[in-house]
Order: structure tokens, then sequence, then C-alpha cells
């Protein structure tokens, strides 16, 4: 059965009309500091009582850190990496709670620099398909659309495909997205197969000049190979027409869910293969560094983080600034 396009207002008079994901618009640092405000507050507080009593630290001081740091889920090594690096700090007994936030955002930071990944879907071939997967309500379907409406503002030629096709919500949800960002949206009928779905849409975006595809993958029971081989068979069908695609292989992680978002990592990452991480809702928990952990456990860098439901609130990943938010620092340009 072939699939059904639809087109929506496509601009492809610049490229250049609006900053990519890639260059951080003015006021993200405060939209990244609203959305990490439930963690920041949280850790602001365990600080102040940590350090309360103005004396230089102690073990027992190292030890609250230690466990305040693992609370906030930023995982027991990294924890205890950060514990390690302030024990070497001279701390005078006069030391305040900024000086202790300063340290231990560049701490943070310092774990995460590494980690630090970039998507530029507009650098590369032509067109350049990336895939979206992660299990439902992770963000996928919102992820994928807030990327398709800052594509097609900067004048790209978007195809977006509904791979979900085991769920009539998530194609009508990925629809108002479409028409929203202007993309042209491509969908089959409720438990159509997903793979020929992407075959077909892939060969309509080379014979039509599209710049980016992005498909939509079904996340039902990550923990069942069922799911990890309908997703091997979508890469393997893309292949044929494109031996390097997908181009990018986008695993969309839920901040809300704490440390089993190491797991979900752990499941795709080894079955799939991905390319980048994208961890969104980091404005829902106050358990934002879990981010921490799930970078370092990962072969993948963490190429986006969202914090809210606008388009704007979807940026690229940015270690220091996260760090200094996640503690509850102004932006030092400020």
């Amino acid at each position: 059965m072939a699939c059904t396009l639809r087109s929506g207002v496509t601009h492809r008079n610049s490229l250049a009309r609006r900053p990519p994901m890639s260059e951080p618009k003015t006021g993200w640092f405060q939209r990244l500091t609203a959305g990490l405000s439930r963690t920041s507050k949280q850790m602001g507080d365990q600080i102040a009582q940590v350090f309360a009593v103005k004396e230089p630290l102690s073990q027992a001081k190292l030890d609250e850190l230690e466990e305040m740091l693992i609370e906030a889920d930023l995982g027991p090594h990294s924890a205890a990496r950060i514990t390690e690096r302030f024990a070497a700090e001279t701390f005078g007994k006069d030391v305040d709670e900024a000086e202790i936030k300063a340290a231990l955002a560049e701490a943070i930071g310092d774990e995460l620099a590494s980690r630090v990944g970039r998507f530029e879907p507009l650098s590369g071939p032509r067109p350049y398909i990336v895939l979206f997967i992660g299990v439902n309500g992770s963000g996928k379907t919102t992820t994928l659309g807030k990327i398709a409406a800052d594509l097609t503002a900067r004048g790209a030629k978007v195809l977006v495909v509904a791979g979900d096709t085991f769920r009539a919500a998530a194609v009508e949800q990925l629809k108002v997205w479409a028409d929203r960002a202007g993309a042209d949206f491509v969908s089959r009928p409720t438990g159509s197969d997903a793979a020929g779905l992407a075959y077909d849409a892939v060969e309509t975006a080379k014979a039509k000049g599209y710049d980016v595809v992005l498909i939509d993958t079904a996340g039902r029971l990550q923990n069942k190979q069922g799911l990890m081989d309908e997703l091997l068979k979508i890469i393997r069908v893309i292949k044929r027409l494109d031996p390097e695609a997908p181009h990018e292989t986008l695993l969309v992680l839920d901040a809300t869910v704490g440390r089993n978002a190491l797991a979900q990592e752990n499941i795709f990452g080894n079955q799939i293969g991905v390319s980048g991480i994208v961890m969104t809702k980091l404005d829902g928990t106050a358990r934002g560094g879990v981010l921490v952990p799930v970078a370092q456990a990962s072969d993948s860098p963490i190429k986006l983080i969202g914090v809210g439901e606008q388009i704007e609130d979807l940026q690229a990943f940015d270690a220091r600034a996260f760090a200094r938010s996640l503690v509850g620092l102004a932006d030092p340009a400020r």
C-alpha cells in the first residue's frame, strides 16, 4: 500500500533564517534554569544544610555531599569523583554557599564535558535521514515535531514519517506537529508495516529533493525482542536506498523516569545502535541529575535537551550551562 503524502507549507528560501539548535537563542539559559528549578532547589537546600556550619570540610561533610549527589541521581561513580575533588579543594571556614555551588558546577561540568554531541542535520547528505527511537511517553513525537519546526523555519524541506503505525493517537499528534511546522507528512493505516512505510518515504524524499527525513517509531515494550526486530528491519530497508542511513539515530529519554533511563539506554544502545541522546522533560522532575550517569554510561553523546513544551525549549546540550543551572547558579554572562 502506498504511503499517503500530505503537504505542508515548506520554505526553502534561506537555510539561515533562524538560528539552529546548535546555537542556542538568547534566553535559553533562563529557560534551562527555570526548567531545572526543581532539581536546583532541592540541591540548593541540601547544600545549605551540609555547609550550614562555617568550618573547613570534614570527612563527615564530604560523606554528606556524596550522599546528596547520589540522591540527586548523579550516580555513585560521578558522586564519588566529585566528592574526591572537593576533598582536594582548599575551602576555609568562611566558605559560603555560592563558592560551594560554583565548585560543584565546575566539577559536574567536567564530568559532562566529553559527553557533548552536535545535531546538525543540514550539514550532511541530502536527504539527511533521522530515526527517533525510545519508549512510548518519552517525548519522541514532540521532540520530532520541535525539530521539524526548527528546520522548516530555517528553510529546509522536511518530510515527517509516522512510523509508529500501531498507535493512531501518535500518528494524529505527529500530523498536528507537521502541519504546525509546515513540513510534509506521510502515514499509513493503523497496523501497517512500519518498515515498508519508511522505505517508501525515503524513496520519495530522494526523488523529490527533501533536505531532511524525520522518522518516528513505535516504542512499546522496550524489553521485548519484537520491538527491537521491528526497528532493525526499518534500518535494514532504509540502507537498501542509502547504505549510510540512517544518518542519525536519536534515543529520546524521559528524565522523569530517573535511573530507569539508564536501563532504556542500555537496551536500545546495545541492540539498535544510537548516535545521540535527547533528554526530555527535565522540567518535570527533581531528579534532573540523572543526565549525568546516563551520559557517563552511554557510548553516545548527549545532543539535545528539553525543558518545556515550546519549540525553543529543545536546544543543543551545553555541559557547562547545564551544570550551572543544575546547582542554581546564574548565567555568568549576565
